[in-house]
């Protein structure tokens, strides 16, 4: 953020925005916060222009930079901000806004046409105007409400004089699926039946409608000639049309169910989900690359905080052959601008795309950046430590285990999340390293630790039951299991010792002998009958406390 220190003359402005700016830096997610930083710095000094001063033209930038970083798909800032800049620094400066602003939002067709009106006002050389325009053209023709960027091309070339350059303006427009397009093809039309023939098609196509008409060097008037033709012409252009208008009627309902196309903080309905889901699935049908790109860079705009989207999206493009780098780009454009830390699959399926690319530092540096942020994911730094284990070479169970017992004794993790990773190194040992007792020696080692921590003593008591059965041991297994049933339910809460109880009970009745049936039966009463567990001291109901079956039947 800026450096906002008050200066003379505008100090309770200036703390208004000092205020506003702390409350974005309190919580970067605060959308309407910054919104209001943005416009109380646009009225700094009665409104930023070219004689504001240094602090509060630097103050600007600072905040629409901040603003434009977090949310950059906010057009309506960036147009102002290049505005801004022109007004403060010149044309060059506003020019270099709007390339950022086309780099992040390049589908946008309201942000093309102001930048293509922008490039018109302020430059001479058509040629370079046009290809702005063209470029516009590009990033957002195949808008279905893409009127806007049109119509600014069309009237500058109007401005042009150029009657068969919008006429080819006009051609492209025919056959793009989109809102008004009737309204196009009937200048098209017009156009086309009074322009030159040779401006109104190629040579080849009238040598073929001269074919088709039967003309074959008899005598025909000049005058009669052109009006088969005009009406071969006009015949191909309507043909042009009704099929357009197939296209066109075939997404209508769907365009019709998008209520929020641009972008907000705020969340999506859940019918405008659905309708973007059948749109996708509709268009991936259809089976056109570039309507499918389009609609999915549409659909990220609205949806851009959906990881559902972008995945479909990059999994979509990874069908695709000779496609990788535009893969790489969805990645990073999801896991480094818009998805948050919080919802890191994306992130995940970005360091095994680049793991199966070969780049294995990258994918250990997306784990890496991914802990900085979210320590507590569990996930991430297991599927680190796979990585580990995957290319680690003769260290590979050390340096997969390094990274486990790095986050178990990682002082910013609480007990909980640290328990959870014990349980996940005890299992990676018993995998991997195929050593039961190196993973119940960790167990013994670390439960001073995780006293009262739920999810390590239901690991703990997991995997002691999991262990294959041998009858030559089953009997000392009986005893590890028993023993950490025991020493669990005189550390746990009591929503932990139901869940504990209930493994327990499952165990005896699938792997102990028929005298511990009365072990359940007792558990049984404890965890559904009169007396439940909350009523008795904490392990009170162990093993070692079996009741008779005469002193069972009067509980019952």
């Amino acid at each position: 953020m800026a450096d906002l220190t008050p200066f003379a003359g505008m100090e309770v402005e200036h703390a208004d925005v000092r205020t506003l700016n702390a409350a974005v830096l309190a919580n970067p997610d605060n959308y309407p916060a910054w919104e209001k930083l943005a416009i109380a710095a646009e009225d700094l000094e009665g409104g930023i222009g070219r004689n504001s001063s240094p602090q509060a033209i630097a103050s600007v930038r600072a905040i629409y930079d901040a603003l434009l970083a977090k949310y950059p798909l906010l057009y309506g800032f960036w147009t102002k901000y290049a505005n801004h800049e022109w007004e403060i620094a010149g044309t060059e400066a506003g020019e270099m806004v709007y390339e950022r602003a086309v780099a992040a939002v390049r589908n946008s067709a309201d942000l093309w046409a102001a930048y293509c009106k922008f490039k018109s006002e302020t430059c001479h050389d058509v040629d370079l105007i046009r290809e702005v325009f063209e470029r516009g053209a590009e990033g957002a023709g195949l808008d279905y409400h893409g009127t806007t960027f049109w119509d600014t091309y069309i009237e500058w070339e109007e401005r042009n004089e150029n009657p068969e350059q919008i006429y080819k303006l006009l051609g492209r427009l025919a056959s793009i699926p989109m809102h008004q397009y009737t309204r196009y093809f009937e200048r098209y039309r017009h156009m086309a039946a009074t322009l030159p023939l040779e401006s109104v098609a190629d040579a080849a196509t009238l040598q073929q409608f001269r074919t088709d008409i039967g003309y074959d060097g008899a005598p025909i008037s000049t005058l009669q000639m052109e009006r088969d033709l005009r009406g071969r012409v006009d015949t191909a252009l309507y043909q042009i049309y009704v099929k357009n208008q197939g296209e066109v009627n075939k997404r209508w309902t769907f365009e019709q169910e998008i209520r929020r196309p641009y972008f907000t903080a705020d969340d999506l309905e859940a019918s405008e989900l659905a309708n973007w889901r059948n749109y996708l699935s509709f268009e991936e049908k259809e089976g056109n690359y570039e309507r499918i790109v389009f609609l999915y860079e549409r659909c990220l705009v609205a949806a851009a905080k959906y990881e559902e989207f972008w995945l479909r999206y990059v999994r979509w493009m990874s069908a695709q052959p000779g496609k990788e780098e535009e893969v790489r780009n969805i990645y990073q454009r999801a896991s480094c601008i818009f998805l948050p830390i919080a919802e890191p699959t994306a992130r995940l399926n970005y360091a095994y795309f680049e793991e199966a690319s070969g780049n294995i530092h990258i994918a250990r540096a997306i784990h890496e950046a991914i802990l900085m942020t979210y320590p507590s994911h569990v996930p991430t730094v297991m599927s680190w430590a796979y990585l580990e284990r995957r290319h680690g070479g003769a260290d590979a169970l050390d340096n997969a285990l390094s990274v486990i017992y790095n986050h178990i004794e990682s002082p910013s993790l609480d007990a909980h999340t640290r328990g959870v990773i014990v349980v996940e190194a005890a299992k990676f040992l018993w995998k991997y390293k195929g050593s039961e007792e190196d993973s119940r020696q960790l167990y013994l080692t670390k439960k001073q630790d995780f006293g009262g921590v739920g999810a390590f003593w239901i690991g703990y008591l997991k995997f002691e039951i999991d262990l294959p059965s041998r009858a030559d041991i089953e009997h000392e297994r009986r005893e590890h299991v028993k023993a950490v049933f025991d020493e669990a339910l005189r550390s746990c809460d009591i929503d932990v010792v139901k869940e504990l109880a209930q493994m327990y009970m499952t165990y005896i009745l699938e792997r102990c002998s028929a005298t511990e049936v009365q072990e359940y039966l007792k558990l049984d009463y404890q965890l559904h009958g009169p007396a439940p567990f909350q009523a008795m001291p904490m392990g009170a109901v162990s093993s070692a406390n079996v009741t008779t079956g005469d002193e069972i039947m009067r509980f019952a």
